[in-house]
C-alpha cells in the first residue's frame, strides 16, 4: 500500500513539472536566430588580377549603372536601402533562362506589395536584348515595372560585373545561344550591397529558400 502511495506521489510530481520544463524549454530556445552568412567578409580571391575588387575587407557590389526595359537608368545606386534579387539571363537563351524566369516569377509573386524587395534581370547578351525585346520578354512573364527590372548595358561592363561584383563564372557566346555559359544563381544582395546568399534558378527547393531568406532580412534578423 505505502509503495502504491510513493509511486502515485512521484507521477503527481511528473505532472506538475511538466508546464515547469515547457517553460524552460521555449526560454532556451525561443530567441534563437536563423543566421543568414554576409558572404566574402574578408574579400574575394582574385589570383589572375583580373579584377580590382578588395581582397582584404567586406566585399560589396561595385557601381553599375544600365538601362532598363522601360528606358530608365538603373544600377547600384538604385540597390541602396532594398533587398536585390539578381539574376544573369538572355532572351535567346535555349536552355536554363526559361526555367529561371519561370521561378524568378515566383520570386515576384511572393514579393509584389513588398517595396522593400525588388528583382533584377541582367542579360549577358545585351547586343540583341536592347530596350524593346527585353521589354517583350518582361511582358511575356508578366513582370511588374515597378518590382522586376531587365538590364542591359555595354557587354564588358556586364560581364566585369558578373565576374569581379558577384564572383560568378561568365563565357561569351559571341551572338550564338548555344555558345553562351552562365551561372543558373540567384543572388540575394542585402540593402548594403552585400552578397547574403547564392541560389539555383532551376531548383524550386533554392528558389523556396531565397524566398524564405530574404523574408527573414526583411524581419531583420541580420
Amino acid at each position: 500500500m505505502k509503495s502504491i502511495r510513493i509511486l502515485q506521489a512521484m507521477v503527481l510530481v511528473c505532472i506538475l513539472m511538466v508546464p515547469v520544463l515547457i517553460i524552460i524549454f521555449l526560454r532556451s530556445f525561443g530567441s534563437n536566430q536563423y543566421d543568414i552568412p554576409i558572404l566574402y567578409k574578408d574579400g574575394v580571391d582574385n589570383p589572375l588580377g583580373e579584377c580590382s575588387t578588395d581582397t582584404q575587407s567586406q566585399h560589396y557590389i561595385p557601381d553599375f549603372e544600365f538601362v532598363s526595359h522601360t528606358g530608365q537608368s538603373m544600377g547600384r545606386e538604385e540597390m541602396e536601402g532594398k533587398i536585390t534579387i539578381v539574376d544573369f539571363f538572355f532572351t535567346s537563351c535555349p536552355s536554363i533562362c526559361p526555367v529561371m524566369s519561370t521561378e524568378m516569377g515566383r520570386v515576384q509573386d511572393t514579393f509584389r506589395n513588398v517595396d522593400d524587395v525588388q528583382i533584377y534581370s541582367i542579360s549577358i547578351d545585351p547586343e540583341y536584348d536592347n530596350q524593346e525585346v527585353l521589354a517583350e520578354y518582361a511582358q511575356r512573364h508578366d513582370a511588374n515595372p515597378e518590382k522586376w527590372h531587365f538590364l542591359h548595358g555595354d557587354k564588358s561592363e556586364v560581364y566585369n560585373l558578373i565576374r569581379c561584383g558577384f564572383i560568378l563564372p561568365i563565357m561569351d557566346g559571341f551572338g550564338e545561344p548555344d555558345d553562351y555559359a552562365h551561372s543558373d544563381k540567384f543572388i540575394l544582395i542585402d540593402d548594403k550591397g552585400r552578397i547574403r546568399g547564392y541560389y539555383s534558378g532551376t531548383t524550386r527547393e533554392q528558389v523556396d529558400l531565397l524566398i524564405l531568406e530574404t523574408k527573414i532580412l526583411l524581419d531583420g534578423n541580420k
